[in-house]
C-alpha cells in the first residue's frame, strides 16, 4: 500500500508538468463534509492530464527527479534537544517538554508590519478569500512577547493544529468554519478564541491608529497558561518528521535567488536569497517586510511552495453586499500526496509531500525512502492551487500565478 501512494504522488507530479505550461483541467471537486474527515490516501487527486504537448515544460512546474545515489536521509529519531520543527539544537531539551502553539494573524497591509513571525518555527500563508491570504504561525522553539495582530480562523486551520498537536489561537470565524471546529476533535480543549468564552488575558487589545480589528495580540507563554489549565501543556509525541540537513540533498537542483507568487495585487509574496545571511528575505507587494518587535528584516531558512487541491465549500466565508460579491469558503485538502517545490541556499528543490495520518506533519520526498533535507532554521510555507502556472522572469527568477479554485458546485 505504502508503495502505492509514493507511485501516486509522482503521477500527481507528472500531470502538473503536463498541465502547468498548457489549458489546465480543474481537479476534481470532492464533497464538502460535515466533520473533517480522516486524510485519505487519494484524497488530492491530479488534475486530468491534458494532451501530450511539444512545448518547452515550464522553468519551476514540480516534476518527477530520479532518487539520489548518494545520500539517504533518515528523519527520525531526534535528540530530545533538537526542534523538530526546524532541525535546530535548543540549550536543553526542557524547552521542548511544551506543546506548540499556532496562532491565526492578519495579512492585511494595514496589520504590516506583524509581530512576532520571525520567531515562529513555521508559517502557513494561504488563499483566504478574494485573493486575500492570511498566515497560521507555529511556535515551539522560542516565544516573542507579541504575536498578531490575530484574526478569524479558516478551514485550513481544522488540519494544521493536528499536523503539529498545537493549541490553535484566533478571534472569530464564519458560521460555517466555526459549526466544523466545533465537531473536530479539536474542540474544545486544543481550541482557543473569544468565539468560545476565551478571551483577556489570553488575547488583550493594543490600542493603534488602526482599525479595530487589527488590535488584538496574544502570545504563546499565555496561551501556554491556558494548556497548563488544560492540562495538555506537554511535549508532542510527532509519528512523522521532516528531514534537516546543512547539505542540500543530491540531485536536480535548480538555482533560483527570486522568486514570486502572485496571489493579488496587495498579497504578492516575494522572496529574495541573501548570500550573506544564506536566508531568504521576505516583501510583500514590492514592500520589504520587517517584524515589528526587532524592527529586522523578515527572513526564513527554508521556503517551501505547496501544491494542494482548493475547493469552494457550500458556505459563505465572506458576505460584501449583493450575491453576486458573496465569497466562498475555501477547502485546501491537506492529506494524500501533491507536488512541493523546496527553497533553500538560493536552489530549488522539486519534489512532493505526503501526509498519509491526520496527526503527521507534512514531509517532503525525492522518492520513496528519500526525503527532501531542509536547512536547520524556519520555514514559510507559500500553499497554491494544483493548477498554479509558473514562468521564467529570467535566469534564476521566477514568478508563480495562483490557479485552479475549483468552484463551488464543479
Amino acid at each position: 500500500m505504502h508503495k502505492r501512494i509514493r507511485f501516486f504522488g509522482l503521477l500527481c507530479i507528472i500531470a502538473l508538468l503536463i498541465a502547468g505550461c498548457s489549458t489546465p483541467t480543474p481537479p476534481e471537486a470532492t464533497a464538502t463534509p460535515t466533520r473533517t474527515p480522516p486524510p485519505q490516501h487519494t484524497a488530492t487527486p491530479a488534475p486530468t492530464p491534458a494532451p501530450t504537448s511539444t512545448s518547452t515544460p515550464c522553468p519551476a512546474t514540480p516534476t518527477a527527479t530520479a532518487a539520489p545515489t548518494k545520500v539517504v536521509l533518515e528523519a527520525t529519531p531526534f535528540p530530545l534537544d533538537v526542534n523538530p520543527l526546524t532541525g535546530e539544537k535548543m540549550e536543553s531539551a526542557e524547552v521542548l517538554d511544551r506543546i506548540p502553539i499556532a496562532i491565526k494573524v492578519s495579512n492585511s497591509p494595514e496589520a504590516r508590519p506583524q509581530s512576532g513571525l520571525n520567531s515562529a518555527d513555521l508559517v502557513f500563508e494561504h488563499f483566504a478569500e478574494g485573493n486575500v491570504t492570511r498566515f497560521t504561525a507555529i511556535f515551539y522553539g522560542k516565544e516573542p512577547e507579541q504575536v498578531g495582530s490575530v484574526r478569524s480562523g479558516r478551514l485550513i486551520d481544522l488540519e494544521i493544529p493536528a499536523m503539529y498537536g498545537a493549541l490553535f489561537g484566533y478571534s472569530g470565524s464564519s458560521a460555517g468554519v466555526k459549526e466544523r471546529l466545533r465537531n473536530s476533535d479539536l474542540f474544545p480543549t486544543y481550541i482557543a478564541a473569544p468565539d468560545f468564552g476565551v478571551g483577556e488575558p489570553y488575547f488583550y487589545r493594543v490600542p493603534q491608529e488602526k482599525a479595530f480589528e487589527h488590535t488584538l495580540f496574544t502570545n504563546p507563554a499565555v496561551l501556554r497558561q491556558l494548556a497548563d489549565e488544560r492540562e495538555i501543556n506537554k511535549r508532542p509525541k510527532f509519528s512523522q518528521l521532516m528531514a534537516f540537513s546543512e547539505t542540500p540533498l543530491e540531485g536536480e537542483r535548480i538555482p533560483v535567488y527570486y522568486f514570486e507568487i502572485d496571489y493579488s495585487a496587495g498579497c504578492s509574496a516575494e522572496w529574495t536569497y541573501d548570500t550573506t545571511s544564506g536566508r531568504w528575505q521576505r516583501a510583500t507587494a514590492g514592500v520589504a517586510q520587517t517584524d515589528y518587535l526587532t524592527g529586522e528584516p523578515l527572513t526564513m531558512a527554508n521556503v517551501i511552495i505547496v501544491y494542494a487541491n482548493h475547493v469552494e465549500t457550500d458556505f459563505w466565508e465572506e458576505m460584501i453586499g449583493d450575491s453576486s460579491n458573496w465569497k466562498h469558503s475555501i477547502e485546501l485538502q491537506l492529506w494524500g500526496t501533491g507536488p512541493v517545490l523546496v527553497f533553500r541556499d538560493g536552489v530549488m528543490q522539486n519534489g512532493y509531500w505526503e501526509r498519509i495520518e491526520r496527526n503527521h506533519m507534512l514531509t517532503f520526498w525525492v522518492s520513496e525512502g528519500h526525503p527532501i533535507p531542509l536547512k536547520p532554521g524556519n520555514t514559510w510555507f507559500q500553499m497554491v492551487p494544483l493548477d498554479t502556472t509558473s514562468e521564467e522572469i529570467k535566469e534564476g527568477q521566477l514568478h508563480f500565478t495562483p490557479k485552479g479554485v475549483v468552484p463551488f458546485g464543479q
